[in-house]
């Protein structure tokens, strides 16, 4: 999807007619990047679930180019695409301008990146300050080095229905509980499932949840490797007891594999953003599936605190782009509050906000399934846990060690003893060699 001087020609709305961006309502305490002569953007971002996402990206985007002229090409890639590409282009040095990449991918080449504090500094004082564990993904030392987007929120999606059959009358706020639901579930209705595979969102929510909940952690707070420890042990037995529970063929599950068999009805219970749910509203074959969806937090284990990874997204501009002001502009214009209050609605509580204003949206108490999403920002725990994001910690996500480590363990492919080892030996490579 591109938007250019040409289209905007033929409504009238082009560069001059409106004014620049530092002097419109709302920006004018806010630093003015005046862009390029002749500067166009090409911006690559993750495919979406929800569709209110993506049209309301482009219709800013769109907005963008009324207000300057500049040019602005959008691609998508698959969610699995995006870590390879983001990587590829800063290798290369060549490739898209601006893109929307996950977690702490932005520390593997910090050094490709431009720096964006400037920008991130204005709009966390302008917009209530970042929510913490957002801001560490995108701040190396005292810059930063990416603007910390949005966290797309996980929760339990499940069919009521399905657990009252099993004989719950409440879904398990604890994991003993949830393990009696499982085997229930499995035995009276319809299994769980939750994807064991290399997927970005779901298997790192539920491979980190596994292990956190348990007193496992990948490093200590000096980032020392500590991922092989009788909690993570713990851990890794009660993912195989759950596993056994699951409906066959999780171990090759992405992110599109859960949402599928629970659409179809083939499993009750998985982990899930709340796209899961408007998958089903928004099909009027699948009213009633929709109507027995219900949302919680994950249970709480053995350490009594809820703890949750989440996916985060970042917004990164490469030191490649020749439009580097333009760049700029694109991305204050797009966190600004008339275009991240309509982004964040009508992503329907897909995407919670980086910045603490703008958590204030009607959205969050529009729907009784919204509510498991709404602090996601504010209680995520970033997945270098327990140390500081850095090179080793994005080496490490990047090789999706916790997530095979759990699989491993779960699938009996290994003892958790020698899946915990194995992950232990992988880890010390990634924070070694960076």
């Amino acid at each position: 999807m591109s938007f250019n001087r040409r289209d905007l020609l033929a409504t009238g709305l082009v560069a001059g007619t409106l004014p620049l961006l530092g002097a419109q309502p709302g920006l004018a305490q806010a630093p003015s990047y005046k862009p390029e002569a002749g500067a166009s953007l090409r911006v690559l971002r993750w495919a979406p679930f929800v569709k209110g996402d993506e049209e309301s990206w482009i219709a800013n985007t769109k907005k963008f180019t009324e207000a300057t002229g500049v040019a602005v090409r959008i691609d998508k890639e698959s969610w699995e695409d995006i870590r390879p590409k983001a990587a590829t282009a800063a290798t290369a040095g060549s490739g898209p301008d601006v893109m929307l990449v996950w977690f702490d991918d932005p520390f593997q080449y910090p050094d490709k990146l431009l720096e964006v504090t400037d920008v991130a500094n204005d709009l966390g004082k302008r917009y209530g300050g970042w929510f913490p564990g957002l801001e560490s993904y995108g701040r190396l030392g005292d810059k930063f080095i990416a603007l910390p987007l949005a966290t797309i929120g996980n929760a339990i999606c499940y069919r009521e229905s399905m657990v009252k059959a099993a004989g719950f009358s409440e879904f398990p706020s604890e994991t003993k509980g949830f393990l009696e639901l499982a085997k229930a579930l499995k035995a009276k209705s319809k299994p769980m499932g939750f994807a064991h595979g290399k997927a970005v969102g779901d298997g790192n929510n539920y491979a980190h949840w596994i292990v956190w909940s348990h007193g496992g952690k990948m490093v200590d707070e000096k980032g020392k490797v500590t991922i092989n420890s009788a909690e993570t042990i713990a851990g890794l037995k009660y993912a195989r007891e759950l596993y056994q529970q699951f409906i066959p063929g999780t171990e090759s599950w992405l992110d599109i594999n859960n949402n599928r068999a629970f659409l179809a009805g083939d499993i009750s219970v998985t982990a899930n953003g709340v796209s899961l749910y408007y998958s089903a509203k928004n099909d009027p074959n699948l009213a009633a599936l929709a109507e027995d969806i219900k949302t919680i937090k994950l249970p709480v284990g053995p350490i009594g605190k809820s703890v949750e990874l989440h996916q985060t997204t970042e917004c990164i501009i490469f030191k490649h782009t020749k439009f580097p002001n333009a760049a700029k502009a694109y991305l204050q214009f797009m966190f600004e509050k008339p275009q991240m209050d309509s982004w964040i609605t009508n992503s329907s509580a897909y995407c919670c906000p980086a910045l603490k204003s703008f958590i204030d949206n009607p959205i969050w108490t529009s729907s009784p399934n919204h509510l498991a999403y709404k602090t996601a920002s504010e209680t995520l725990r970033p997945n270098g846990y327990a140390g500081p994001l850095g090179p080793g910690s994005a080496a490490a996500m990047a090789d999706y060690i916790m997530v095979d480590m759990v699989a491993e363990a779960a699938t009996g492919q290994r003892t958790p003893e020698d899946a915990a080892k194995r992950a232990e030996q992988r880890a010390v490579r990634a924070y070694r060699n960076t």
